[in-house]
């Protein structure tokens, strides 16, 4: 496992915990924690993301299954 932080992390698009940690990572991490409206606008916006993460982990996973 890597680092807990790190400023320039760039997580791991095969490894699910990476992607388990970017998909459930709240909207807070991104706005400020007393701002509901930006935190609802960041987890509109990051939606489509998470969606792409999981798939695109999803469709690695299964292609190392297939090999």
């Amino acid at each position: 496992m890597g680092d807990l932080y790190a400023s320039n992390i760039t997580p791991d698009p095969y490894d699910a915990l990476s992607v388990l940690a970017f998909v459930f990572c709240p909207p807070g991490v991104f706005a400020p924690t007393g701002n509901r409206a930006e935190q609802e606008a960041v987890a509109e916006l990051m939606a489509p993301a998470k969606a792409e993460a999981a798939r695109r982990w999803y469709e690695a996973y299964q292609a190392r299954l297939r090999n």
